[in-house]
């Protein structure tokens, strides 16, 4: 009987921390965020020696504190000098280094390429084309309401896989919103 006690004792004592409400609350709730939002483009495509312009729409889910998944689509048609626009359609994973209301983050994305030539005329040799694209790039995410996120800064290094291998940079600034 005095073993059955002290081990019913043993037990009793192991269960009181799940009785108690003793753990931090963000390791307390669920995990996954995700923030969609949209922002303004500047890219440089890799001919001419004009920049383009045009918007961006992008959706991140954090998995944790420090991984998570992007997905955005550059709409870089807008304003195109020379007629020529580049589009992309990208998703893949991002590495978030969180510190405080900042997010450092490394992105690297892959998808498509999508090659307009919008007047056909002014670009005689061109052809517009779908690729095969990927990506490597980073950014800021700063966090000025609960639910509102800026994108301070984002950039990324495009390769698309076509006979001349364009290589477009962009950088684009926009704000998001948070669901928690």
């Amino acid at each position: 009987m005095k073993n059955l006690i002290t081990l019913g004792s043993v037990a009793f004592l192991l269960s009181l921390p799940s009785l108690g409400n003793a753990q931090a609350l963000p390791t307390a709730t669920g995990k996954g965020a995700l923030q969609v939002g949209g922002g303004y483009t500047l890219a440089m495509p890799d001919f001419g020696q004009k920049n383009i312009q045009g918007i961006s729409g992008f959706a991140d889910f954090d998995l944790g504190l420090h991984w998570g998944a992007e997905a955005d689509i550059h709409y870089v048609s807008l304003v195109t000098p020379t007629d020529v626009a580049e589009n992309s359609y990208l998703v893949g994973p991002r590495f978030i280094y969180p510190r405080g209301r900042f997010k450092l983050y490394g992105k690297g994305l892959f998808g498509a390429g999508h090659l307009v030539i919008q007047e056909t005329q002014d670009n005689p040799g061109f052809s517009t084309g779908l690729n095969f694209a990927y990506a490597l790039g980073g950014g800021l995410d700063i966090a000025v309401k609960k639910h509102i996120v800026v994108r301070a800064i984002d950039f990324e290094y495009q390769h698309w896989n076509d006979l001349t291998g364009r290589t477009p940079t962009g950088f684009t600034i926009g704000v998001a919103y948070r669901f928690r």
